[in-house]
């Protein structure tokens, strides 16, 4: 029997041919299952691709190539024990094939051109993360909500709704302050600041400032949300 699954256009594939070869199975009652699934399949195209395979005595047959989301639609109908078998063996075939295609060093100038390319693309789409996840930590300091409101695109005001909204803070007077679940965990640090009120009297009052600890905190709540820092959204 030949080779369960081949490489053909950089991506790992079986034949309609080996299908029927495999499960014991007339070839062209393999060509009407795939024949069915053309129509009930919006993205069949990108599963199989029609083509002429040589038969046993060398002549050319119309039949499919598959990759191993077309040969797991396929194979769905194909049951008892020697089915499930062969279907485990084609698993692991695919399995086997695709990681090699995985570790395959270009051959070609073009090939390495366009390997680097899209490294490069990778790199560029986690970029932004990294800078601004490595800003924040580098920053032993304490910082305000205004200041990390202004890197997620919200005002002040509108940050400290979305953050009582999301049960992390409420407000006690002008102060916002963590709710109990939150508080002693290190995420934030509360100061007395002086300022002058509209009538040119000196007052104090208290702010609630984040340590490094809390603006990780807030970074991984809010993803956790979809929220993201301006740098990190998508247009």
């Amino acid at each position: 029997m030949n080779e369960l699954v081949i490489m053909k256009d950089k991506q790992a594939v079986t034949s309609s041919l080996q299908v029927a070869e495999s499960f014991n199975k007339n070839h062209q009652h393999v060509l009407r299952s795939i024949d069915g699934l053309k129509k009930d399949v919006s993205n069949f195209g990108q599963m199989f691709i029609e083509t002429n395979l040589p038969d046993s005595y060398g002549r050319n047959r119309r039949g499919y190539y598959m990759n191993r989301d077309g040969f797991t639609l396929l194979a769905m109908g194909f049951t008892g024990d020697k089915a499930l078998q062969f279907k485990l063996e084609y698993i692991d075939a695919f399995n086997a094939m695709e990681q090699q295609v995985k570790f395959q060093v270009p051959s070609t100038l073009p090939e390495a051109l366009r390997l680097a390319a899209d490294q490069a693309e990778k790199i560029s789409v986690l970029q932004p993360k990294a800078d601004y996840t490595d800003k924040m930590l580098a920053n032993p300091g304490l910082e305000t909500t205004s200041v990390i409101a202004k890197n997620y695109g919200y005002s002040t005001r509108e940050f400290n709704k979305l953050l009582h909204g999301l049960g992390i803070q409420y407000k006690q007077g002008k102060t916002w302050l963590l709710y109990a679940k939150y508080q002693d965990k290190g995420y934030t640090h509360v100061e007395p600041y002086g300022y002058t009120n509209s009538e040119g009297i000196d007052k104090v009052r208290n702010t609630m400032k984040w340590t490094q600890k809390g603006q990780r905190f807030l970074y991984d709540f809010l993803e956790s949300k979809g929220i993201m820092p301006k740098v990190e959204q998508t247009a």
